[in-house]
């Protein structure tokens, strides 16, 4: 397990079982604002065996001890017809087993949030990718393999827009929001690039700062399913594939307007990725 670093001298840091929620509780009394920026495994029978039960736990706590609750989400439980141009107000209607969970715990959240009985925003990220994150695609399938000397692989079709949001812009975004009062009780996009790079021009992008040339292996959906045989997490992918098959555009306008704060560009976002990478090598 990883070690836990305080961030300032008077954090505390305390160990929890998350499937006892008593332990959940013990965590949040006395605390003003809840951030929930967990990942269980990626794994749908994980979700929905932990998540729905997880979320109940910590809305119960976050009633109880009056606390805020900021929870740190994804774009799962839009529709389909959503993903070329995702907004705060797209259409909710999952159209993947994973993405049924993800809008379980919105409709939770929401539905106390509609009775007043808590107090709540959403923060929402596009797939993601940054400095220190090993459970990125473009970390695992692009940067790590161009590192290994191998060729990038994608989903889908390299040739449609695919944004992606830098992880420090994400952390940084969920915290000024955490921190201001009249963010609650509505939904908000993370700062994300606007430029309309397609999944072919980010791995040429990661392939120029390292030097390498952008050879790309895509593989198809019924190789996926076989990859699942020998590789587990390869079976979660197929019902996501369909991100990847049309433009995939996150509109982080609001929070723009709002805060007055840009995303990272994704030529500085790469570099800052790369040369972190680079750093862990040499000090490994």
């Amino acid at each position: 397990m990883e070690e836990r670093k305080k961030i300032n001298e008077t954090d505390e840091l305390f160990q929890i079982d998350l499937n006892d929620f008593s332990q959940i509780d013990t965590a949040i009394a006395g605390s003003e604002v809840v951030y929930v920026v967990i990942g269980f495994e990626y794994k749908l029978s994980v979700w929905q065996k932990i998540w729905p039960s997880f979320m109940k736990a910590v809305i119960e706590a976050c009633k109880k001890h009056k606390a805020k609750l900021v929870f740190f989400d994804n774009v799962y439980m839009y529709d389909t017809s959503a993903i070329p141009h995702m907004t705060e107000n797209s259409p909710i209607h999952a159209p993947s087993k994973k993405g049924v969970v993800r809008q379980q715990l919105h409709e939770m959240i929401m539905q106390e949030v509609e009775k007043n009985t808590l107090t709540a925003l959403i923060a929402r990220s596009a797939d993601f990718y940054g400095p220190d994150n090993k459970s990125s695609a473009l970390n695992m399938m692009v940067v790590d393999n161009f590192m290994k000397g191998k060729k990038a692989q994608a989903f889908g079709n390299i040739h449609k827009i695919h944004t992606y949001t830098f992880t420090p812009d994400a952390a940084k975004a969920t915290a000024i929001l955490g921190n201001t009062n009249d963010a609650f009780n509505q939904v908000w996009h993370v700062p994300t690039t606007k430029e309309k790079l397609t999944n072919q021009e980010w791995i040429q992008l990661i392939a120029n700062e390292l030097g390498v040339e952008a050879k790309i292996q895509t593989i198809p959906v019924w190789m996926i399913k076989i990859l699942g045989w020998f590789i587990p997490v390869m079976k979660e992918f197929p019902e996501m594939i369909y991100q990847y098959e049309q433009d995939y555009f996150f509109d982080s306008s609001k929070f723009e307007k709002r805060f007055g704060i840009l995303a990272t560009p994704p030529g500085e976002g790469i570099k800052i990725l790369i040369e972190n990478l680079k750093s862990q090598n040499v000090s490994h």
